[in-house]
């Protein structure tokens, strides 16, 4: 199974070869990218925006709730 689709890795490869040349830009300030991990979570990201198929964020789960942060034995102890 694919993790990724093939349109999201043009994306990514594009912002690659931007990021290359040192004309790939980042966000409202438009400072040039230096970080090689920058340039493919701006690849990603573009991906996500045009809608193709891209693993979710890390982290960008349903939260635990009241019984996942309870530690173990803490809720039966009486006070």
């Amino acid at each position: 199974m694919r993790r990724y689709s093939k349109g999201s890795q043009k994306t990514v490869k594009g912002a690659m070869r931007k990021y290359k040349s040192g004309k790939l830009k980042s966000g409202k300030g438009g400072k040039t990218v230096k970080n090689r991990r920058q340039a493919i979570a701006i690849g990603l990201s573009e991906a996500r925006q045009k809608g193709y198929k891209v693993p979710k964020l890390p982290g960008k789960g349903r939260s635990k709730g009241r019984k996942g942060r309870i530690r173990k034995g803490r809720s039966s102890r009486k006070r």
